[in-house]
């Protein structure tokens, strides 16, 4: 049996235990969950992972019951897009725009399209949807380089709008993968988990995930941030030995 169905067996047996006779009907609806890790290791040969939350709902989900809506987010930081252009005959670099408060990572799964579980104004208090994430641009420019920003992150897979779909099994317990690419920025990453009822958000569980380097990748991270100067030096002296050695073997051939 897989190990977030018997987690989410167990989040369901304790969300049954915890509301028992009327005092079910007093209380506020219920909504466990978790995520399958809480730290994900970023070393030299990381190729990427998934982010796996998983739980369960005191009623049924599914259509004209509850729904689930699950958002991981990354650090935030600045971002400049630039705009190459032609000049004779070569590519350089034009007109840009910087970005503030741009998040590093966004991912977002829901068991129904968000757009038709909440109204506008709530979708875009909660940032449910690339379209409404209030990213902060400067310069008269801002606009127009906003649909490349999206663009550029989609590709890179550190923006993931409703790809997957949450899955359901047994109609109250659920599980969500949101896709970690090989490029993830270090930091925490909270992950939010909403229950959504008729159009409401009734009830909402924040999770953390820390992403972190470890072994060589933390000491290249570390000497890259702290001595960047040798940092500098060390790439050039390891890339001018690598023409080198390229340029030896290939007079040998």
């Amino acid at each position: 049996m897989r190990g977030w169905a018997r987690g989410a067996a167990r989040l369901l047996v304790l969300l049954a235990l915890s509301m028992p006779g009327a005092a079910a009907a007093q209380a506020p609806p219920s909504l466990a969950a978790e995520l399958s890790v809480r730290r994900v290791e970023v070393t030299t040969a990381f190729a990427g992972g998934e982010i796996l939350v998983f739980g369960a709902t005191e009623r049924l989900i599914g259509p004209g019951g509850d729904q689930v809506v699950v958002l991981a987010s990354g650090p935030p930081g600045s971002l400049v897009v630039r705009q190459k252009v032609e000049a004779m005959g070569f590519w350089i670099n034009g007109p840009a725009a910087r970005f503030n408060g741009v998040p590093s990572f966004w991912a977002l799964a829901a068991t129904s399209p968000v757009e038709e579980l909440l109204a506008p104004p709530d979708r875009a208090e909660l940032r449910l949807g690339l379209d409404v994430l209030p990213v902060v641009h400067l310069g008269a420019r801002g606009t127009q380089f906003r649909d490349a920003l999206t663009t550029l992150k989609q590709e890179a897979g550190l923006w993931v709008d409703q790809v997957r779909p949450i899955e359901v099994t047994g109609g109250r317990l659920f599980h969500a993968r949101l896709p970690l690419p090989s490029t993830v920025q270090t930091g925490s990453y909270p992950v939010q988990v909403l229950l959504i009822r008729q159009g409401r958000v009734v009830a909402r569980q924040e999770l953390s995930l820390q992403v972190q380097r470890v072994g060589t990748a933390a000491q290249i991270a570390d000497i890259a941030q702290d001595q960047p100067v040798l940092y500098g030096l060390v790439c050039i002296l390891l890339a001018a030995l690598a023409g080198w050695l390229g340029s030896v073997l290939f007079r040998r051939g």
